[in-house]
């Protein structure tokens, strides 16, 4: 299966680096492709892979779904997310 998610806070590649290694730790996600200039995310996934842990995690990142809530918390995070994604590339 594949669903499409957009996210708040995409900045560079760094965030995206972070945000796929994540999102493929979790059980059932086979592959992600993110596209930095729409901030959209392509989850490739098992059917019994939840959508709900999928983005709690991009929101623990810092990269809320878009229309939810953005505040300075999630905003700073996605920062340090980031920065940690451009230190492992």
């Amino acid at each position: 299966m594949k669903t499409i998610i957009r996210i708040q806070n995409l900045k560079c590649g760094g965030c995206a680096n972070t945000i796929a290694k994540r999102l493929k730790s979790l059980n059932g996600v086979q592959d992600v492709s993110i596209e930095e200039d729409t901030s959209q995310v392509s989850i490739f996934h098992d059917s019994g892979c939840s959508i709900e842990e999928i983005e709690n995690m991009l929101s623990r990142l810092g990269y809320p779904i878009e229309g939810s809530q953005n505040d300075s918390l999630k905003r700073a995070k996605s920062y340090v997310s980031c920065a940690a994604g451009r230190l492992t590339k």
